[in-house]
């Protein structure tokens, strides 16, 4: 049976503590995720520890600076880079940060822009 997954609603603030509970606490960060919805974005942090899940949201603004987590959970480098390089979100203090080249992608940051189909036939299929 799949127990009900809560998302808890955090602050940027919180972002650090609650990584660091969460390390205390033995759990493993398994996903950290980033939606954008009209003008914000939603980051969710996931972290696991005996099948159990934990999720934290943050709702930030474009112009917000977003705490790395890295010094906590080393790999969380990989995510931080991606939100960086596909929302442009700033993320500070990451361990490895490769500085918006993470990904190469020939529009930057496609994931905050809106992109309309062409008039080319293949795009109206």
């Amino acid at each position: 049976m799949m127990e009900p997954q809560t998302i808890v609603e955090i602050t940027i603030g919180d972002v650090i503590p609650k990584a660091e509970q969460a390390k205390k606490d033995g759990h493993r960060l398994v996903l950290m995720s980033c939606t954008k919805i009209e003008d914000t974005f939603e980051i969710v942090y996931t972290y696991e520890k005996n099948l159990k899940l934990a999720n934290y949201r943050i709702t930030v603004k474009q112009e917000d600076e977003i705490p790395s987590i890295s010094g906590i959970y080393w790999g969380s480098f990989v995510y931080e880079n991606e939100i960086n390089d596909l929302y442009g979100l700033n993320v500070k203090g990451i361990n490895i940060d490769f500085k918006g080249t993470f990904f190469q992608t020939s529009v930057k940051h496609p994931f905050n822009v809106t992109i309309t189909r062409g008039d080319d036939a293949c795009q109206n299929r």
